[in-house]
Formats: structure tokens, sequence, C-alpha cells
């Protein structure tokens, strides 16, 4: 059954590639073009580590742990693997590593022959993927498998009564690293206690990217005297709901900044024409376009590239998280790790550091436009509100903190 679901999986997956889904074809196509390259793969002249992220929000997580281990262990040849597009297309070229790959679909010969390929001395997966014949494999070749940022909820498929043979995937690992003591528990309640509480290495991440203070010159420009509301990782549900509140907001005389999730050209400007429609008398540009006389009358930017959105949250006064009206809210923490207030959407619950900001009052879930401008207009208003919660954020990631630090020291191929 599970070979057949896998089956599934990839009809599927050659089905939107037909229809023409770039991201399926690039999940298609990126496989086949590595093959080359992994056969010219030379034989390991030292230790190999192999580290797999699912997609690119995993591998921010585990960035902390693979930079750490390439400061300690120059020698080290470390091999990064991405399940998803998402992943391997923006980080294919990441220079700390030594070779990316697309992990081969799971199955009983796949598996065998990518890692005849990489010949891993240690494994490490971030936070979850787990696939039955690559962790059956590892264990046949004795090879330590550590999930590092793992975390577990009651109704995952292990802890029901039908997931005996999810249970057993989980019995190949070597060692969990887990965020929480809810996770401990639950791994505890299948008879697993090869588990450490470590915490999270986001927070390692984001606190990092804080303490570098990037400098965006044209943001600093649009942002100089006024409050500056950045809503980030957005889709066009967080954007209806954003773009319904923002008059009163203008009238405040708050700067708006957008960064959709997907930066297609039909998303950004289905963004544009909303705010025309809505705010004809209001300025808009697209960030590739703003120059210093654009940017004098200007009152919101749209985003049209990637990767500057952790960035972007230090000329924030309060932030919006996209994705909680859809699958889930996503990067919370690298907005706090900047001391604001933040707001998301409704679905949260599954994601602990968003429970946590909630129950520490420096997050603010909202459903509708009446509770987005209730929170927006006090954190806007109030500046005393704005601080305290801000600081209840930074002190969150400070205590934190050290997730990476607590993983390597219990990796005894590491020390």
């Amino acid at each position: 059954m599970y070979s057949f679901g896998l089956s599934i999986y990839q009809f599927l997956i050659a089905l939107s590639a037909s229809t023409g889904n770039e991201k399926a074809k690039q999940w298609i196509q990126g496989r086949k073009n590595q093959q080359n390259a992994l056969q010219s793969l030379q034989a390991k002249k030292g230790r190999r580590i192999w580290i797999h992220c699912s997609s690119l929000g995993e591998f921010e997580q585990g960035r902390p742990l693979i930079e750490s281990i390439r400061e300690h262990h120059h020698s080290a040849e470390i091999i990064l693997s991405f399940f998803s597009p998402s992943g391997y297309e923006i980080r294919k070229n990441y220079p700390v590593v030594d070779h990316v790959f697309y992990l081969p679909m799971d199955g009983s010969r796949s598996s065998a022959k990518f890692l005849d390929h990489i010949q891993p001395d240690i494994v490490f997966f971030i936070k979850y993927e787990y696939w039955h014949f690559y962790l059956n494999e590892l264990s046949k070749r004795k090879v330590p498998v550590y999930v590092a940022s793992a975390i577990f909820r009651p109704g995952q498929i292990f802890f029901s009564w039908y997931g005996g043979f999810f249970r057993n995937m989980l019995r190949n690992v070597t060692h969990f690293f887990v965020q929480d003591e809810d996770s401990m528990r639950l791994l505890s309640s299948i008879g697993l206690t090869n588990v450490t509480i470590t915490g999270d290495t986001r927070f390692d991440r984001v606190e990092k990217i804080a303490d570098q203070k990037q400098r965006l010159p044209q943001i600093e420009q649009f942002a100089r005297n006024h409050h500056v509301f950045v809503c980030g990782s957005t889709w066009p549900a967080d954007e209806t709901l954003i773009l319904s509140g923002m008059k009163e907001l203008f009238s405040l005389s708050v700067r708006l900044i957008i960064v959709p999730h997907e930066v297609s050209k039909e998303h950004l400007s289905s963004i544009e024409q909303s705010l025309l429609q809505l705010f004809p008398d209001i300025k808009s540009c697209f960030l590739s376009n703003a120059d210093s006389t654009n940017l004098e009358v200007t009152e919101v930017i749209i985003v049209d590239s990637i990767g500057l959105l952790s960035s972007l949250y230090r000329y924030a006064h309060v932030a919006y998280i996209g994705g909680g009206f859809g699958k889930g809210i996503h990067n919370i923490l690298e907005a706090a790790a900047y001391g604001i207030p933040v707001i998301i959407g409704p679905k949260f619950e599954k994601f602990k550091e968003a429970r946590d900001l909630v129950n520490l009052n420096a997050a603010f879930p909202v459903n509708d436009k009446r509770s987005f401008l209730l929170s927006s207009l006090k954190c806007f208003k109030e500046e005393q509100f704005r601080i305290e919660c801000g600081n209840a954020a930074l002190n969150y990631i400070k205590k934190e903190t050290g997730a990476t630090f607590r993983i390597l020291e219990k990796v005894p191929e590491l020390n």
C-alpha cells in the first residue's frame, strides 16, 4: 500500500507537469538531470554527512546546523538534498555544502542506488519526512540517522491504531532531537526513548539574521519618519483582509510593504490592480522600480523578488504573517526576532511558536476585518502597548536559542 501510494503520487506529479505546472516539471526534470552528477560523485576521502530538508522552510531550519558543522568540521564533505523544487531551485548553489541533490522518490531500488552514490557516514533529517525504504536501507548499512528540530502532534499517523507501519519507520532513527516535551511524551507512548529535548534551530537562525542588520537603502528612505507595516508571505486571502483595513491605517500615515509568497506576474498584477481600485489616490510601486524620486511619494511597496523578507522586518513597527487562511501560517519567528508585534491568520494552532507568542500577547490571531482592525490599530496607535508586545516577542526568541549547540554536542560522531 505504501509503494502504491508513492506510485499514485508520482503519477499525479507527471499529470501536473503535462498540464503545464512548472513546479511539477522541475520535480521530474531535476531528478533526471542529476543522474550524471550522482554517477560521477567521487569516492569519499573523509567523513561524508548527508542532510535532508523537505523544502525551503526546513532548509532555513537546518541552516544553523549545516553552518555549524562546516565551521567545526572543515574536512567533512556535506551533501544536501531536497524533496521539493522550492528548496532545491533556490539553494542548489548554496556554497556551504559540497553537493546539492534532489532526493529520488522512495523505493527499495532507488534508495539503495542513491545511498550507493553518496555513501553517507552520518545522516540528519530536518524536522520531518520519514521515508520507509531510505530509513530501512540506512539501518541495514548501520548509518546513524538523526532527526533535528523534530515535532510531533497527537493526530499524526504514528500514534493511531492503524499506524504500525509508520511507527516502524521511526524505529530506524538513531536519535530524535525534539522541540518540546509534548513530542517526547508522544514518542515515549509508542516505546521510543532515544529522544532529547533540544528546542528548535530556527531560533538560532532568526537571531543571527536579526543581528546581521542588513541595510536596505531603498526601504530606509521609504520608512523614514513613518510607521511601517510589513506583510510577509501573503496569499490572496491575506491580501484581501489587509487591504480591507488599510484605509484606517493610511489615515495614521502608516506605510505598507507587501511581500507575497508567490511572485508570479499574475499575482503581483492582481495586488497592484486591487490597490488601484481601492485606493486610487495612494501611490504604490514595485520594489524593482523604486528610486529616490518616487519613494518620496510612495505609500505602498510591493516586493517583486524573493530573499528579502527576513531583512525587511527590521524596518517594521508591526508585521503580518501570511498563510493563516490556508494550510497554516508561515515563519512567524523571522518577524518576532526584531522585537515587533505580529498579526496572524486563524490557522496557527499546529505551530508551537505561534501558540507561545499568542499566549505571551506578542502575536494576535485575526479572522475578519473587525478583528484585523482592532489588533492593527491598537498596535499602531498605542506605542507603549506596541513596545511591550515587541519586548515579549524578543525575550521569547532569546530564551529559545541554543538548539544547534545542544544537538551537536549530543552527536558522538561529531565529537
